[in-house]
């Protein structure tokens, strides 16, 4: 079987995923911009071969080295990046190739166009916030007073956090209209929710075979746009009805033998036209692993290796590895430089060390939204998950 890993370079633990399926006897291909001798050993000494494309975004070139692999090693089974800024050109690659294991392009409206995604979340049973097309000024105006101030501006196709806008009145409305950046915007009512997602692993029927439940106290936006803390946990344990939800919502994506992360949000008090408090409500699909350093977040939950379960899934279409273990919240906190906190990180260390499982520092790409440097920690129950957040970002 040969498996064309996308950028397995980045983000780093990428690698992970390209030894596990290089143990499973899946050729593992690279095509990357990273020069073969910055890449780590665990991608050196695990790729079958690696092929340096010093554009990621051209794809032609990338069309070009993929005939060179399928000439020197034969039909290409996979496609994959687990990345969400090349999930698009990852589709016009298996369809170039005949790739039948992921999305073509005639797929990726309802998976890249938020727009679209309320269709497919309405088939799962979830129901999702009103929203408009931002294109006439008038309408929006409309759309605002329909469902009252605060609504929240995004782009309709778009990665992350980056250029969302929540609009509180009719004046930060018409400054929206007149600045907001070219391309097209989807407009919806604001929901006051805690966020919430469901990640996990399914396999060629879409069943999911692996879930977790993350919670984010404050949102991606909110930590983007107002510059905040960004802190997290993850967990299997979960309540049945949003299992439920999470898994209609694979089945209705029609997600196949990959990973995925899909969020939503849960009303925090009810909202008149929409829901009662603790509905959930589908925000976005993400037909990928989550972002950054997450995976060992997931890892570390799990109480074993989610690499080692996708590496399974893709080789078996099963998970193999032993997951009937005690499982953990994992929490995670970031620091963010330009904040002075109350306790330092050996006072952290002093306090937390024997729960501390891995201390690192994002990429630069991501430290706006993510922070600077982190600390992931396990823990037994929710109580003290929460005084290890107020203890880590209490600030002076």
């Amino acid at each position: 079987m040969n498996f064309v890993f996308i950028s397995p370079n980045f983000p780093k633990i990428f690698s992970h995923f390209v030894k596990e399926l290089n143990d499973r006897g899946i050729t593992v291909l690279g095509i990357g911009d990273e020069r073969f001798e910055n890449l780590n050993d665990e991608l050196k000494g695990n790729l079958k071969e690696y092929c340096f494309v010093s554009d990621l975004s051209n794809l032609q070139w990338l069309k070009n080295t993929l005939d060179y692999l399928e000439a020197k090693y034969g039909h290409l089974d996979f496609v994959e990046s687990n990345n969400e800024f090349w999930l698009m050109s990852d589709s016009y690659l298996r369809e170039y190739k005949n790739v039948t294991t992921g999305f073509w392009p005639k797929d990726m409206e309802k998976i890249k166009y938020k727009s679209s995604m309320k269709e497919y979340f309405a088939k799962a049973g979830v129901k999702t916030a009103r929203y408009i097309l931002v294109k006439d000024f008038n309408e929006i105006e409309k759309f605002c007073n329909e469902v009252s101030y605060p609504v929240f501006a995004k782009p309709d196709n778009g990665v992350g956090a980056a250029q969302t806008y929540k609009i509180s009145n009719h004046d930060e409305l018409v400054h929206f209209w007149n600045t907001k950046p070219l391309e097209l915007y989807i407009m919806e009512e604001f929901i006051d929710g805690e966020l919430m997602s469901f990640d996990g692993i399914c396999d060629s029927d879409s069943n999911v075979l692996l879930a977790f439940n993350e919670v984010f106290p404050i949102p991606i936006a909110e930590a983007v746009n107002k510059g905040t803390d960004m802190h997290y946990y993850a967990k299997l344990k979960m309540d049945d009805e949003f299992r439920k939800l999470g898994t209609a919502t694979v089945k209705a994506f029609g997600i196949s033998k990959r990973c995925f992360h899909i969020e939503y949000f849960k009303l925090k008090k009810d909202k008149p036209g929409l829901g009662k408090k603790g509905d959930i409500l589908g925000l976005e699909v993400n037909m990928r692993s989550p972002g950054g350093d997450t995976p060992d977040l997931l890892c570390i939950a799990l109480n074993a290796s989610y690499y080692e379960c996708y590496a399974d899934v893709i080789a078996y279409n099963e998970i193999r590895t032993n997951i009937d273990v005690p499982h953990f919240y994992a929490a995670s906190v970031s620091k963010k430089y330009k904040f002075n906190y109350v306790h330092s990180n050996d006072e952290i260390f002093a306090k937390y060390g024997d729960i501390i499982v891995r201390h690192g520092f994002y990429d630069p790409a991501i430290a706006e939204a993510m922070g600077n440097e982190f600390f992931f920690a396990k823990f037994t129950n929710i109580k003290d998950v929460k005084e290890f957040i107020d203890f880590s970002l209490s600030k002076k």
